[in-house]
């Protein structure tokens, strides 16, 4: 066990988001909207490099490891890979963010292999405004695999951008789907980051608004435990007489900097630091040279986190009409 990785500003990492592709077969308007030049296949991270990356993070306490992409089930092999890596790394808790359309055939054996939660991404109660959104006609998949991953006894959690004037009308259907379900459904702030994505400050659908409006359709009570896994970023509130609960994720108004416990791994091996940020850290290099090795990458690690940014002071410096950064989210892994 190493010493724990903290940063100039206190904050120890105890989570890692590592991407596994940047490729996706959806084409949502907020996420790969700019543009489809993927990174070349040579340059992706193997997994064995990941699980190296993975065994690494669990000596410096990291406890929580969530695979991103793109989606990361368009990658030829990702559901073995998960289920080796669950069972290789017990104590680690570890999920998936996914879109949700290509995972139905890999549902049951990821819940045997100790896959206990899933993310899954659904922006619309709408099955036309889905296929608007993300360029796909798949919302009756993604229905039918949040209840099948509910069915296997999975910890399920349904995040939702919150757009005005996308799906800002929605609201009493998300509320009823979250009332329904033992699942949490959480609204995610429209953040600027990368380009061409269509934001703009007055397409944000904010966690105060959202929570207002939510409050005169039902009763809601904040959760005494808030998140159910961990320290999240996600303020959480139970619907009385309800199964589920209601998350508000607040980076664009109300900031979360101070607790950040987050290293992203791009799948090229980038580390970010910061997602407001586009200064990252080349670790690919290290891991493919036996002289250096993970030993080394843990240096590169350490020395990079010592400078984290605070994500909200890159936010008050943005440009006016410009994303905080140019890195579309596809290839960051959000």
């Amino acid at each position: 066990m190493h010493a724990p990785i903290q940063d100039s500003h206190g904050r120890t990492a105890s989570y890692m988001r590592i991407s596994v592709t940047d490729r996706c077969n959806l084409r949502c308007t907020y996420c790969a909207g700019e543009g489809m030049e993927f990174i070349p296949h040579p340059d992706i991270l193997r997994y064995e490099e990941i699980l190296d990356l993975i065994s690494l993070a669990e000596g410096f306490g990291v406890e929580k490891v969530r695979f991103t992409g793109g989606e990361p089930f368009v990658r030829k092999g990702f559901a073995d890979f998960m289920m080796k890596a669950a069972q290789r790394f017990p104590e680690v808790d570890m999920c998936v963010t996914t879109n949700g359309t290509l995972i139905g055939d890999h549902v049951e054996r990821l819940a045997k292999a100790g896959v206990k939660r899933m993310n899954i991404s659904l922006d619309t109660m709408d099955r036309a405004k889905f296929e608007k959104i993300t360029g796909r006609d798949e919302y009756n998949t993604v229905r039918e695999n949040i209840d099948r991953c509910l069915d296997a006894g999975m910890t399920v959690k349904v995040n939702s951008v919150a757009m005005k004037g996308v799906n800002d009308n929605e609201l009493p259907g998300f509320v009823e789907f979250a009332s329904e379900r033992n699942l949490d459904f959480r609204f995610i702030e429209f953040m600027p980051v990368g380009t061409e994505t269509g934001w703009k400050d007055d397409l944000v659908w904010t966690a105060d608004e959202i929570l207002n409006e939510a409050s005169e359709l039902t009763e809601l009570r904040p959760s005494v435990n808030g998140s159910k896994h961990g320290h999240g970023p996600a303020r959480m509130f139970d619907i009385v007489n309800g199964k589920g609960r209601i998350g508000l994720i607040s980076p664009y108004t109300n900031h979360f900097c101070a607790t950040c416990n987050r290293l992203r791994i791009t799948s090229d091996g980038l580390l970010r630091t910061c997602l407001f940020s586009d200064k990252v850290y080349n670790l690919r290099p290290a891991l493919r040279n036996s002289k250096l090795g993970v030993e080394f990458v843990e240096r590169i690690i350490r020395a990079a986190n010592r400078n984290k940014p605070i994500g909200h002071e890159l936010l008050k410096k943005m440009p006016a009409g410009q994303g905080v950064c140019q890195t579309r989210m596809a290839s960051i892994g959000g």
